[in-house]
């Protein structure tokens, strides 16, 4: 037993899912004129591509309706502005006259002090200034009505404008574009069929954007929180078996779930994927996360403890000792054990019920290095039956093709793994 620094990994399962899944809808509804040759199932398509078109022309001839509207706005608008300059010249004119008529007016009053004018001339002044001022009010009630006009145009003009854009909103909804670079998925609809509003024809998934959802219990989702209670980014290794010839890809814990949904218990946790090859949404997969390193830590087989958490130790004159261990973490087969006196102790690998404390016992040690691995089953194939299995591969159209590659590279060499070789064959029923 060596004391180390091991960081625990921890096993769960989770389902693959896009960061990225967009419904396709129309707005609008119509007839079907125009369909992307990759509106298929699985067909790929890039950002900006056109999907999906409805014939346009009542729409398009709305806005053609609603363009003419808004010319005669602008001309109705232009009208009034130009009225609404002449109106305020004929004030200034009428300003400037009626300060004319008071000027006259002054000079009769002036004459008539010095006894040059009459009192006729005074009141015929009086008069005339009387009427300029009657010209200046008119002048100013028809400046603004003008003024009226002038904002009622302006208020046409702006519902014209408003009327265009969602005429043109209108027509642009009759084509439906792809908002992102991706692949189509339950897609159901064909060229000529009619279209109602808001009808789904599809979906559009971000193959390259995928994360793992993964439900684990509360006990393991607090091994991975760190000291301010927040989920620690720790490193996933995502994991699916294709006939012997496993699919892998990184990850990193990148959140949880908000809330515990109704009828669930532990907690929900996102892996976001990097470089997914060869995974699809709705894979069902292994997941292994790396929880932080434990620290003074010793690896033992699985076997090497009992019910009551003890340990049998080799002490002086091959005799075991008991030792009660505080399990830290199982890992598979091994467990992560902390105590005291336990480290540089040799440590019996598999408890009996025959072995207790005090029993003198002959130890059958494994190495410094641990039990040697067996390599794994080789065997060679007769061509015939080589044959047939490459023939099974190429021919399976559900296995990705990198692991379709590699399970052809294995088989093409001189010995096949025995493994490989007995689970294709499992599925050829031989």
């Amino acid at each position: 037993a060596e004391p180390q620094t091991i960081a625990p990994v921890l096993t769960a399962y989770g389902e693959v899912k896009s960061r990225r899944t967009l419904d396709l809808r129309m707005a609008s509804g119509g007839q079907v004129i125009e369909l992307s040759p990759h509106f298929v199932e699985g067909g790929r398509v890039e950002a900006g591509d056109v999907l999906v078109r409805l014939n346009p022309s009542d729409a398009r001839s709305t806005v053609q309706r609603l363009e003419a509207d808004l010319t005669d706005a602008k001309a109705e608008l232009e009208d009034a502005e130009r009225a609404l300059v002449l109106v305020q010249d004929e004030l200034t004119a009428a300003l400037a006259q009626s300060d004319l008529r008071k000027k006259a007016l002054a000079r009769q009053v002036d004459l008539q002090k010095r006894g040059v004018g009459t009192a006729a001339a005074v009141e015929a002044a009086e008069l005339a200034m009387s009427s300029a001022d009657q010209a200046v009010l008119v002048k100013r009630g028809a400046l603004d009505q003008m003024r009226a006009r002038n904002a009622q145009a302006t208020t046409r003009l702006a519902r014209a404008e408003l009327a265009l854009e969602d005429g043109q909103r209108r027509l642009d909804d009759t084509t439906l574009i792809a908002e992102f670079d991706g692949v189509l998925n339950s897609v159901t609809l064909v060229k000529g069929g009619l279209v109602s509003p808001n009808e789904r024809l599809g979906q559009l998934i971000d193959k390259s954007d995928l994360e793992v959802a993964v439900r684990i219990s509360t006990e393991q989702y607090s091994r991975l929180l760190n000291d301010q209670g927040e989920l620690i980014q720790s490193p996933v290794m995502v994991l699916m078996d294709v006939l012997g010839t496993p699919l892998s890809a990184k990850a990193t814990v990148v959140r949880d779930s908000g809330a515990v949904a109704e009828g669930q218990t532990g907690r929900l946790i996102f892996a976001a994927m990097k470089e997914p090859r060869g995974f699809k949404p709705g894979d069902f997969v292994r997941v292994e996360i790396t929880e932080p390193a434990q620290n003074y830590v010793m690896k033992l087989p699985a076997s090497a403890l009992n019910a009551a958490s003890e340990a049998l130790l080799l002490g002086e004159d091959e005799r075991l000792e008991v030792l009660k261990v505080k399990l830290v973490r199982r890992q598979g087969n091994d467990i992560l054990v902390r105590a005291r006196g336990l480290a540089g102790k040799e440590v019996v690998m598999e408890q009996t019920p025959v072995l207790g404390p005090g029993i003198k016992v002959k130890a059958v040690r494994t190495g410094a290095d641990g039990p040697k691995i067996e390599e794994p089953a080789m065997v060679e194939l007769a061509p015939e039956r080589r044959a047939k299995l490459i023939a099974f591969i190429e021919a399976n159209a559900y296995i990705p093709e990198d692991a379709k590659n590699r399970i052809l590279g294995q088989l093409r060499q001189d010995k096949v793994p025995l493994r490989v070789v007995e689970r294709i064959e499992s599925r050829l029923g031989g």
